[in-house]
Formats: structure tokens, sequence, C-alpha cells
């Protein structure tokens, strides 16, 4: 019997979409993730929907000496990062 590396990556493709699928079916119909008596629906991760929000959320929990630029330019050099290592998968 020769193995057939298509098939098997095929194969577990499939597997791993219905999984994901009927997890994401499971999370929903159990309505996991809300925040007990507010239901939004779908969009119940969109904070600014919630009211009082800032009260659900410790706002000191984050700080940091680093300055905004900083992350800004992290954030960017990510971006570039990435861009550039989609480019070069793309042409080999």
């Amino acid at each position: 019997m020769k193995f057939d590396k298509k098939f098997v990556m095929k194969t577990v493709t499939v597997i791993m979409a219905v999984t994901v699928v009927v997890i994401a079916i499971y999370i929903m119909v159990n309505k996991m993730g809300l925040i007990p008596g507010l239901d939004f629906g779908a969009g119940a991760y969109y904070y600014v929907d919630i009211p009082d929000f800032e009260k659900i959320v410790d706002q000191g929990a984050y700080q940091t000496e680093v300055p905004v630029w900083v992350h800004v330019v992290l954030f960017f050099a990510w971006g570039w990062l990435m861009w550039r290592l989609w480019a070069w998968i793309d042409r080999h």
C-alpha cells in the first residue's frame, strides 16, 4: 500500500473543518462566552455595546512605561514583516 500524502492532507483538512464547525455550533447553542444578563447576540464581543463596560474591566490592569509611539512602531514593523513573509511565500 502506497502512502498518498495528498489524500492524507485532504482527510485531515476535512476532519479539522468538521470539528471546528461542530465546536462553533456547540459554543453558540450553549451561549458560552456571554456575560450573564447581557445578551447582545452575535455582537456581544463588541465591548462598546455593553453598558458600563468600564465598571466590568479593571482599567489599571495594563500599565507600562513604554511610550505609545514604540507600540505603534512595533505594530507597523510586525505588519511589514508579515507582508514581506507573505510575499516571499507567494514567490516560492
